[in-house]
């Protein structure tokens, strides 16, 4: 069968051959011809459909951004908008101080495009170790994906010589700036521009909604003073030194606190000083954070007929401080006007 199959194709090969006046390499050579035309063509086609594709992932490909905690996430998220995927690490009623250092956070780490930190060593007890696990180069010393929040912030309390007597200090000064909105603007822009670089055609969206979120805390700003303003120079009692910002923005005294040192727990001996001060001063309110323990506020409140007011550094800390930065500073400024307002 194979052999007569041959010599048919052998005698078609020939009249093909004496009807057309080529020789058989001839033909042979014009089809193969054809066929890399066609194969260049295809080839040029896949090209040039790869660069599209490439083109539409790329324009389409979301920054990935990892924030240390939600006060810090919730700027983010102004400035980003659609355009990231954004990951929290700490949650809003934790102690950003002791953050549990989870394995899934390497995880997250490893994968992020930024990294958006405080940068006073509020992290300090935890996120180092994690980052230097995750082996990401981009989020890393000098590079354009690690966002320093603290650059460019006045800090308070910065201490001129290091020493564990005085309690849970940090180099850098007070690490808790954010709760000025000031503050907020000066973060803001630092996570903006990083989002500009390495997204640069988002640039002008991010731009834009920094632009538009400063305009708002500006105009809010304004309406948070005058809430406050008739109770400046009034003196509140914190748990934990983590308000002085906040104090010096809205011309309030929080210079008592329910720590002895900052880090170390209360002692009976410490709270009896505390409430003769606060009767002293005329302090009628204490503010405490929601990983802090409550019934120590209480227990100083019930003695000095004070009001305890829960407060939070972070969005979602607090019923009613969901909605993102705005709506916590919103939180804290009409609590605390209220109660000052009730004061006896």
């Amino acid at each position: 069968m194979m052999t007569r199959i041959s010599l048919v194709a052998a005698e078609n090969f020939k009249l093909n051959a004496s009807t057309t006046g080529e020789h058989p390499s001839s033909k042979r050579q014009s089809v193969t011809g054809v066929q890399r035309g066609v194969w260049n063509v295809g080839v040029s086609v896949v090209l040039m459909i790869g660069v599209w594709w490439l083109a539409v992932v790329n324009a389409h490909a979301k920054l990935n951004v990892v924030a240390t905690t939600p006060d810090i996430g919730a700027i983010a998220r102004e400035i980003g908008g659609e355009k990231i995927d954004l990951t929290i690490l700490a949650r809003p009623t934790e102690d950003p101080h002791f953050v549990d250092p989870k394995p899934s956070f390497i995880v997250k780490l490893n994968r992020a495009d930024v990294l958006i930190h405080g940068g006073a060593d509020l992290e300090v007890g935890w996120l180092p170790r994690l980052v230097e696990q995750a082996r990401n180069a981009k989020i890393v010393g000098a590079a354009k994906g690690e966002v320093r929040c603290c650059e460019g912030v006045q800090m308070l309390e910065v201490p001129e010589k290091l020493d564990r007597s005085g309690g849970d200090i940090h180099a850098a000064g007070n690490p808790h700036f954010l709760v000025d909105p000031e503050n907020a603007k000066i973060v803001a822009h630092h996570i903006a521009d990083t989002f500009a670089t390495l997204d640069a055609a988002n640039r002008e969206f991010y731009l834009e909604r920094e632009k538009q979120f400063n305009a708002t805390l500006e105009r809010k700003l304004v309406e948070w003073q005058e809430k406050l303003v008739s109770f400046k120079g009034q003196h509140l009692v914190a748990y934990h030194n983590s308000w002085l910002y906040f104090a010096n923005r809205f011309g309030l005294k929080i210079e008592l606190f329910l720590e002895p040192k900052p880090g170390i727990p209360p002692s009976p001996q410490h709270l009896t000083t505390v409430i003769a001060k606060m009767k002293e001063l005329n302090a009628r309110v204490v503010i405490v954070d929601p990983y802090l323990n409550r019934k120590t506020a209480d227990t100083v409140a019930r003695a000095t007929g004070a009001k305890v007011v829960s407060v939070t550094q972070f969005p979602g800390g607090v019923k009613g401080t969901e909605g993102g930065y705005v709506a916590l500073m919103d939180y804290l400024v009409n609590s605390l006007a209220a109660a000052l307002g009730t004061e006896k």
